[in-house]
């Protein structure tokens, strides 16, 4: 499975995709190899979880972990292979080729999104890292990936705009903290939403870059700045989508604390990494658009008779 945050985020927390949308053949192959040596240099027999990180088209092993993951079953469900059967099987003494497993093309997509508890929790800071915070975990299953990413947030509880209605005149505040280092990723974001018919709104420093580089971006005041200002946007429900990154800055981290415990407490759906921030806004264009498929609800037989 594709992670879609970048490494530094918790596996478990991490939305994930399969099969994967970004990850080369090379590296596929590479990814293949490893894991087979090391499963043979270890002597696993049944399951193994692997975790791999991939820069500049190199792959790096993170761990190897002789046991099952959370994943096994979301892996099982979209695959049609039936995993912990068979590796309780190797476990009691079978040989590997009497499983018959042959490589399979999946003509669809399954998105896990993972369950996180913030609202049980008033006063933390509900932003992903590496101690893992999350209690579950949902499946969306979709002719492509946007869409089964789409489903996967509904399904989560970080429901994205949906409805007709939503589309006209919403509002998207944004709040980023890298916009130069990562400056075709943001501008793609909001490019995306801004042709969408969503009006974005940001503070002075985001309002700016998006208006230097042709986009149109209400300013909104910082807290403390004046009224109205960020929090009263969120209180009020003027906006359906915060988009927020962390900061290391001491107050601007403060003020992005603030802002993502005010989307929990007025129940606004929110973003922390740019990487969920493509994601979602590709699901958004593909349900307005219709461009991921038809996007209606089929069952696992459905879909695995699909398989090839």
């Amino acid at each position: 499975m594709e992670h879609v945050e970048l490494a530094g985020v918790h596996s478990g927390d991490s939305a994930c995709i399969i099969p994967s949308v970004h990850i080369s053949p090379e590296n596929v192959k590479t990814i293949k190899e490893y894991t087979r040596k090391i499963a043979e240099e270890m002597h696993v027999k049944g399951l193994m979880n692997m975790q791999y990180a991939i820069e500049n088209g190199k792959v790096y092993v993170i761990e190897a972990n002789p046991r099952a993951s959370r994943t096994v079953p979301l892996v099982s469900k979209v695959c049609d292979t039936q995993m912990a059967r068979l590796a309780t099987r190797m476990m009691l003494g079978e040989p590997l080729e009497s499983l018959g497993l042959k490589d399979k093309t999946i003509p669809y997509f399954g998105a896990k999104e993972a369950v996180l508890p913030w609202s049980r929790f008033p006063g933390v800071d509900p932003i992903l890292g590496p101690e893992m915070r999350s209690t579950g975990e949902v499946l969306g299953l979709a002719e492509s990936f946007p869409l089964a990413f789409y489903k996967a947030q509904e399904a989560a509880g970080s429901e994205l705009p949906h409805a007709p209605a939503a589309w006209e005149n919403k509002k998207v505040l944004i709040s980023l903290s890298n916009k130069e280092g990562q400056k075709e990723q943001v501008l793609a974001i909001g490019r995306t939403l801004a042709d969408l018919g969503f009006t974005l709104i940001g503070t002075k420093g985001t309002a700016d870059f998006y208006a230097a580089n042709g986009i149109r971006c209400q300013t909104v005041n910082k807290i403390g700045a004046g009224r109205p200002d960020v929090i009263d946007l969120i209180m009020n429900k003027e906006v359906c989508l915060v988009i927020n990154t962390p900061k290391a800055k001491r107050n601007y981290a403060e003020d992005r604390k603030t802002i993502r415990k005010a989307c929990l407490k007025y129940k606004v759906s929110y973003i922390t990494t740019l990487a969920g921030a493509t994601a979602a806004v590709k699901g958004i264009e593909s349900v307005k658009n219709g461009t991921g498929g038809e996007g209606g609800v089929c069952s696992l037989q459905e879909y695995h008779g699909m398989i090839r």
